[in-house]
């Protein structure tokens, strides 16, 4: 069951939770090889907030989004 208007479910969070932590993955994996070191804190920081970031993002969407997955439009 998807979540109606302005409304977030437990989907919702595992969902986005997945998101942020395949982003946080991503991000680590893309600083390490650019720069050629090893993880560092700055390193892990970096891929913590662009995870952060992208679980908001994610359930921002969905807090606007109906469950016919249509953005910024009220149930019918």
């Amino acid at each position: 069951m998807k979540s109606k208007f302005f409304n977030l479910n437990w989907k919702d969070f595992l969902k986005g939770l997945a998101v942020a932590i395949a982003t946080a993955v991503i991000t680590s994996l893309y600083q390490k090889i650019t720069e050629g070191k090893l993880f560092d804190i700055e390193t892990l920081k970096a891929a913590g907030i662009a995870g952060l970031a992208a679980l908001l993002a994610y359930l921002l969407k969905n807090l606007v989004t109906n469950s016919q997955d249509q953005i910024l439009t009220p149930e019918k």
